[in-house]
This record gives structure tokens, C-alpha cells and sequence, in this order.
């Protein structure tokens, strides 16, 4: 499979596009998902190039799951859930629909989530939300 080097995941890695940023090192960036299914989700994507998990090398899954504990943590305490749903599409069949790797975090149980989150998140608040889980790292 090819990667699309243009998918806006891509672009947020080349800075091309702005994000709330919650957590970035030299392979991996977390960030507010700008149209999200509850307050404090958050995406966590490697900088590796790789549609889905079957395409990103051992090394860098091995690392992804690593940052992916560490934010999902981070989620938990600083948006005071219960509890953290964690999920990751591979394939458009699937339902994934930015063909770039990437974690879903969500505070609390994905039950009481919105499953298509049709409005954009406001950027102030997303970016408050931001520092509440950076404040936790």
C-alpha cells in the first residue's frame, strides 16, 4: 500500500496545519482531536509514515503502544474519568478515515461518546483541555 503523504496528519507532522498539542518526541505526536467524540480526546499518532498498523515497522508500534499508555494516563487523571477507552481503525472498511496510524483516547467509556462527531471543537477550549493533559505528563 502507498502512503498518502498528504493526508492532514502528514501536514500537522510538517507543521503545515496547526493542533492543539498535548505531548511530542522525536517519533510520536498527541494531539486534541479537533472534531471530538468527548471532552479530552485526543489522538496519538507516530511520526513514522504508515497507513495502519500492519504497515508501521515493529520498532515503532512497539513504541506508539508506549506513548499511547503514557497520554492515556495523562487523559485519565487530568479529565478526572473513571475510566479510558482506547481504539485504533485500520482500512477505510474498517472505518478509519485519515489514512495516517493513529490512537484514539477517550476519557471514560466510549459507550457515552458521540460515535461521528459532526462538529469541530472550539480551539480555545481544545487548546485548555491541551494544557490540563500536558500539565499531567
Amino acid at each position: 500500500m502507498s502512503y498518502d503523504e498528504n493526508n492532514i496528519f502528514a501536514k500537522i507532522l510538517r507543521d503545515e496545519i496547526p493542533c492543539s498539542k498535548v505531548y511530542e518526541d522525536d517519533t510520536t505526536l498527541a494531539f486534541m482531536d479537533i472534531m471530538p467524540q468527548a471532552p479530552g480526546h485526543t489522538l496519538v499518532i507516530p511520526k513514522e509514515p504508515a497507513e495502519t498498523i500492519l504497515e508501521l515497522s515493529p520498532e515503532a508500534a512497539s513504541d506508539l503502544i508506549n506513548k499511547v499508555q503514557m497520554v492515556a494516563q495523562a487523559v485519565k487523571t487530568a479529565m478526572k474519568a473513571d475510566g479510558i477507552t482506547l481504539f485504533q481503525l485500520n482500512g477505510a472498511a474498517a472505518g478509519q478515515t485519515v489514512p495516517h496510524i493513529h490512537f484514539h483516547v477517550l476519557p471514560g467509556s466510549i459507550l457515552g461518546a458521540r460515535t461521528h462527531a459532526s462538529e469541530m471543537g472550539d480551539p480555545a477550549e481544545l487548546e485548555k483541555v491541551a494544557a490540563r493533559i500536558r500539565a499531567e505528563l
